[in-house]
C-alpha cells in the first residue's frame, strides 16, 4: 500500500510506481478514446471534431475519477478525505493530454488543405505511432525479450489500426 505521502507527491518528488502505471493507462486510455470518436464522429468541420474529442475525453475523466471517489467511499465505509478527492482531481489527466499531439496532427492536416476525412487518417495515424511507442517502452520497461517487446508493439499498434480500418469502412 502507498504511503500517504507518496500518494499526494508533489510536482517536484518523483512519482511512485504505481502512479507512473495509471498515467501510463490513463494515456493509453485517452489516445484509444480519442482516436475511436475521431472515427465515430460526424462532425462536419475540424474544430467540431477537436471539440467533441475533449469534451467527450472530459467526460471519460470526469466519470473514471467520480467512480474512484465513489468506491473509496464504498470499499473503506467513509466519505473520502478532501486530500482523496483533491489527489483524484488532479491525477489522471493523461487520459485527456494524452489525445493533443493527434488533435495537433488533425489541425495541421486541415491547415494544410487536406480535406477532413484525410486530416482525421492522419490523427489517427498519429494515435497508431503513439500507441506503438507505448507499446514497445512498455515491454523495454518491462524488461521482456526483444521478441515479446515486438509482441507488446504489436498489440497495442492494433488498436490503432483497428480504428482506422473501422473509419475506412464506415465512411
Amino acid at each position: 500500500m502507498r504511503t500517504q505521502q507518496a500518494r499526494h507527491a508533489s510536482p517536484r518528488q518523483p512519482k511512485s510506481p504505481h502512479d507512473v502505471q495509471e498515467a501510463t493507462a490513463a494515456g493509453l486510455y485517452g489516445i484509444i478514446v480519442s482516436a475511436a470518436v475521431m472515427v465515430a464522429s460526424h462532425a462536419p468541420t475540424v474544430s467540431t471534431t477537436v471539440v467533441a474529442v475533449l469534451v467527450t475525453l472530459s467526460i471519460y475523466w470526469a466519470a473514471e475519477r467520480y467512480a474512484r471517489i465513489v468506491a473509496e467511499r464504498i470499499h473503506q465505509g467513509h466519505r473520502p478525505r478532501w486530500d482523496t478527492v483533491r489527489a483524484q482531481l488532479t491525477s489522471g489527466w493523461e487520459m485527456v493530454t494524452a489525445s493533443l499531439l493527434p488533435l495537433g496532427v488533425l489541425v495541421v492536416a486541415w491547415l494544410l488543405r487536406a480535406n477532413l476525412r484525410t486530416a482525421i487518417v492522419a490523427a489517427l495515424v498519429c494515435s497508431t505511432v503513439l500507441l506503438c511507442m507505448a507499446g514497445w517502452r512498455i515491454g523495454r520497461q518491462g524488461r521482456l525479450s526483444r521478441g515479446e517487446q515486438l509482441v507488446s508493439t504489436a498489440v497495442a499498434g492494433l488498436f490503432g489500426v483497428a480504428l482506422i480500418g473501422l473509419k475506412t469502412i464506415l465512411h
